[in-house]
């Protein structure tokens, strides 16, 4: 028995032995959930890719707790900037006392967003700075930094789960803002697993209470590859009240350029 024992082991240590001489990878390592969590992250932003640009029109519905509603009609235009974040333009069409305010954004990958709000009744631009970013959006329940971009390497993340949502499977993915002046400590996003679709976001403020959540539902998808969301509901569950985009008439590859999303521009903004 001790003679078979030896002959095995020898056979096992020659096994190895030629496992390392052929240079054979050795077994994986299993991802931590920290790793998990940034490459889901990163294979969402790389099918979002190559869109170069794109119009939409959106309907804003305001929500107070007892259900009243107020509308708001805007135009947005986005412009893809491969190495950096992109580029974004919102302008108010209605009602009248809104009318030709124009919110334009410059994102960054790497640092925080550059953004201007142009109002026409003061005829004016104003650059909204990092540390008043967690204020409403024109009203709405998004605040300025939920309009900003969330550019992969602006988060640390973490996987936690996956689980049923709808009728597909979703990972759930902890992402933490690594910006000091982020009005969250911690988000939570719930992505379908076959198209890496954003479906939930949860939003955690500085002490951790659950305080807004924002559902993604209509998804259509354009030129075969990039989805939109038709309808993006924002809750406040603080407040009670909330917020509905619902975005129409997409049109990709328009004939959009660097000038349409300047400071100087957006006092002319159409």
């Amino acid at each position: 028995m001790i003679h078979t024992l030896t002959v095995r082991l020898a056979l096992i240590c020659s096994c190895l032995a030629l496992v390392a001489s052929l240079g054979w990878p050795p077994p994986a390592r299993s991802e931590t959930p920290e790793e998990k969590g940034l490459r889901i992250a990163r294979e969402a932003r790389e099918r979002g890719k190559g869109f170069g640009n794109f119009t939409a029109s959106q309907t804003m519905v305001l929500r107070n707790k007892q259900g009243q509603e107020s509308k708001r009609q805007v135009r947005i235009k986005v412009l893809e900037a491969p190495g950096d974040g992109d580029k974004s333009l919102f302008v108010f069409d209605e009602p009248r006392d809104v009318k030709g305010t124009a919110f334009l954004i410059h994102a960054h990958k790497d640092k925080a967003d550059d953004q201007w709000l142009y109002l026409p009744a003061l005829k004016r631009v104003k650059r909204i700075s990092s540390s008043n970013r967690s204020g409403s959006f024109m009203g709405s329940e998004f605040s300025y930094e939920d309009m900003g971009s969330s550019e992969v390497e602006r988060f640390t993340y973490k996987y936690l789960r996956d689980e049923p949502c709808g009728d597909s499977t979703c990972t759930v993915v902890e992402r933490f803002p690594l910006a000091k002046r982020s009005a969250y400590r911690r988000q939570v996003v719930w992505q379908d697993r076959d198209e890496l679709r954003v479906r939930k976001v949860e939003y955690y403020d500085r002490k951790n209470a659950h305080l807004k959540t924002l559902t993604l539902a209509k998804y259509e998808k354009h030129l075969d590859r990039y989805w939109q969301a038709g309808e993006l509901t924002m809750v406040n569950h603080l407040t009670g009240k909330s917020t509905v985009l619902s975005a129409t008439d997409y049109k990709y590859r328009t004939k959009l350029n660097e000038r349409d999303f300047t400071r100087t521009g957006l006092k002319r903004a159409r």
